[in-house]
């Protein structure tokens, strides 16, 4: 018979006294999340100690947070006060989460019970004719939820890089050349047009292949555009935005001419929520096979 501790109890016993299963014990141990005080190298019994069930029930009430499990391992970890501040930058995170989901969910409804004209008409589409630009750019593969950050401070870092190329010509703005969803990467392009291509162009020879920056002159485009406010950025609001464009673009005949875009024209920190700060674009060129109704602008 195998003699144990009077320090230790058995898997079942613990079990009772963490009012969770054996089998849930037998999973945290193997994501190493709460390992057993002692295996018997014999048996292969598995012993905890008393002192382990608050753990043992601390993790169970995360797992029913929906933690990852890396953020359990980390939060088990840390002294109260750390451990409590790692609960709240999660829930943060749960919360954002859920708010993006539930804006999604009544931009779905209005789709699906046939108010999308609704929403569209709240868009006024204009057109704009931009000259040839030379571009610094930097390219990643990203998804949805990372985007927001990436733009910032991709954008940011061009900015910076265009004093040494002349300056600043005209607004920013981010290229997609593919869906950028929560399943899809892109890639997206961050882009910042400059006054001097061959300053621009040593430039980007300087900085290697360590984010995937180019220069690149982008000729004359014609894009049409809504203008949309800090609010409407986010999403899912901005995919209203596209739609509007793409369905004005559909009625007036005209074909797609290069990747969409998000043309940021104002200073994003100072604005604030109702203001207008970004241009959702697409290039476009007119389809000679196409007749569209009149009128460059829509309500």
């Amino acid at each position: 018979m195998v003699e144990v501790d009077d320090e230790l109890l058995t898997i079942g016993a613990f079990a009772a006294r963490a009012r969770l299963s054996a089998k849930a014990l037998r999973l945290y141990d193997r994501l190493g999340l709460l390992s057993p005080a002692r295996v018997d190298a014999v048996s292969g019994y598995r012993y905890y100690r008393a002192g382990q069930v608050e753990r043992a029930r601390l993790v169970a009430l995360l797992r029913q947070l929906d933690m990852p499990l890396a953020r359990i391992a980390a939060l088990v970890e840390a002294d109260g006060v750390d451990a409590a501040g790692l609960l709240a930058a999660y829930w943060t995170d749960v919360e954002t989460r859920i708010a993006g989901q539930r804006a999604l969910a009544e931009y779905l409804r209005a789709r699906l019970s046939g108010r999308s004209s609704e929403m569209y008409g709240k868009f006024m589409v204009e057109t704009v004719e931009v000259p040839e630009q030379v571009l610094i750019t930097e390219t990643r593969h990203i998804l949805a939820d990372e985007l927001p950050a990436w733009i910032g401070a991709s954008l940011g870092r061009l900015e910076a890089a265009a004093e040494e190329c002349g300056g600043v010509s005209g607004a920013p703005f981010v290229a997609y050349h593919s869906e950028v969803s929560t399943e899809s990467d892109g890639p997206a392009e961050s882009c910042v047009p400059v006054a001097d291509e061959a300053a621009a162009r040593a430039w980007v020879a300087r900085q290697g292949r360590t984010r995937q920056t180019a220069v690149r002159v982008e000729p004359a485009r014609r894009l049409a555009y809504t203008r949309i406010t800090k609010a409407q950025v986010a999403h899912p609001q901005i995919l209203a935005a596209f739609e509007a464009v793409e369905q004005w673009v559909t009625a007036e005949g005209l074909r797609y001419a290069g990747p969409c875009r998000e043309v940021y024209f104002a200073d994003w920190a100072a604005a604030g929520p109702g203001d207008a700060v970004c241009d959702v674009a697409f290039p476009v060129e007119r389809d000679p096979g196409s007749v569209g109704v009149t009128g460059d602008q829509q309500r």
